[in-house]
């Protein structure tokens, strides 16, 4: 193998795990860095920080390939993934579930790092990441399912490795998280709606027609009313009360930005999503350091 032809192979690796998009990783990241700073007090330790951290990284990734891996043939027939590595024959199936296994192999021994009641957890979180694919095929909902999996599950997970235990307050944010997750990728599935509908894929943007805007705004207000809710229970102050009210500007935004239902709009408003999570997270941090 030429070293052209090996770069060509790590740049299709690394665009089937979407390490070239990071935002979806960002998605992930935010409720975990929310519980991970609310049950450390401010301080999480820094191993489980770091495994956390990676541990995003590697199952984003792996979500990603097994994902590919199951819409190998109905990518091909979606405008905006037509291109992908797989779609595109770049990468072989037997090379996509390879790396997958890598990864998931790299995840457990990261998981294997932290206590017994986390890896317990984790495997819940495993068996919900690699079935999600399955989903989009039967489940009218698989935004849903995309929450508890991918949005949320990271939440009692930190909370576990960080206090031993899960507390109300770690579910309330987990509830947060589902809501947060069903409200960006009802956006995301709103790009490719009149393709889904051609191929019969399922979604929460074709299940909720004309009726979406309405549906992720009362979404949006629920999510926010969790965290507020998350944040009386913990006696958070004027901090992140603000992030909250910042958070909830962003989603005004996100509306304005969907109303139209044009795919680039509504790519604008899932990407924007990152700046929901950012907000809350630097509300909740710069809470805990002025409480200090």
């Amino acid at each position: 193998m030429t070293t052209s032809s090996l770069a060509r192979r790590i740049e299709a690796y690394a665009q089937l795990m979407r390490l070239d998009r990071p935002i979806g990783t960002w998605l992930l990241l935010w409720p975990v860095l929310w519980a991970l700073w609310i049950a450390g007090a401010g301080r999480p330790p820094e191993r489980v920080l770091v495994i956390f951290v990676l541990g995003v990284v590697v199952m984003r990734a792996a979500g990603c390939v097994i994902n590919d891996f199951a819409d190998r043939d109905i990518d091909p027939q979606v405008k905006r993934t037509r291109d992908r590595p797989l779609a595109a024959r770049r990468v072989s199936p037997q090379e996509a579930i390879g790396l997958f296994l890598v990864l998931i192999a790299i995840a457990l021994w990261l998981v294997t790092r932290l206590d017994p009641l986390t890896i317990k957890l984790s495997v819940v979180g495993a068996l919900l990441t690699v079935s999600y694919p399955l989903m989009k095929r039967w489940f009218p909902l698989p935004q849903f399912y995309l929450g508890l999996s991918f949005g949320g599950w990271g939440i009692p997970m930190a909370f576990a490795a960080t206090l031993g235990t899960i507390p109300r307050v770690g579910w309330v944010l987990f509830l947060a998280a589902v809501l947060w997750a069903m409200v960006y990728d009802t956006i995301y599935a709103m790009i490719d709606r009149d393709d889904d509908l051609k191929l019969g894929v399922k979604s929460s943007a074709i299940l909720f027609a004309d009726m979406d805007r309405l549906i992720i705004g009362a979404m949006q207000a629920m999510m926010l009313f969790a965290l507020h809710l998350a944040g009386k229970s913990m006696e958070f102050g004027p901090w992140y009360r603000g992030g909250l009210a910042v958070a909830a500007l962003f989603f005004a935004w996100q509306q304005w930005e969907i109303r139209g239902r044009e795919p680039a709009a509504c790519l604008r408003a899932f990407q924007n999503n990152n700046y929901v999570g950012m907000a809350i997270f630097i509300g909740i941090l710069l809470d805990q350091v002025y409480r200090a």
